[in-house]
């Protein structure tokens, strides 16, 4: 069996992230562990050297962080 790089650990780790936020109910969970998910994204796609990933998972936490900010916090 072929050995996983690190870089591809990052990739799958990240895909791992984002499905789970998926399978949340409260969406402030959810919201926080996409928004793991898509940090990890971002350097997996720095890392590739790829404009495209960095520039939508980053754009993805900034939605993240409005939302997160804009919600009450739940007591």
């Amino acid at each position: 069996m072929e050995n996983i790089n690190y870089v591809e650990f990052i990739g799958y780790l990240a895909s791992g992230f984002v499905l789970l936020s998926f399978l949340m109910k409260d969406i402030v969970k959810l919201r926080f562990v996409n928004m793991i998910g898509c940090v990890l994204f971002v350097t997996y796609g720095f890392l590739l050297s790829s404009i495209p990933i960095i520039i939508t998972n980053f754009a993805i936490i900034i939605v993240n962080i409005y939302y997160l900010l804009k919600t009450p916090s739940q007591k």
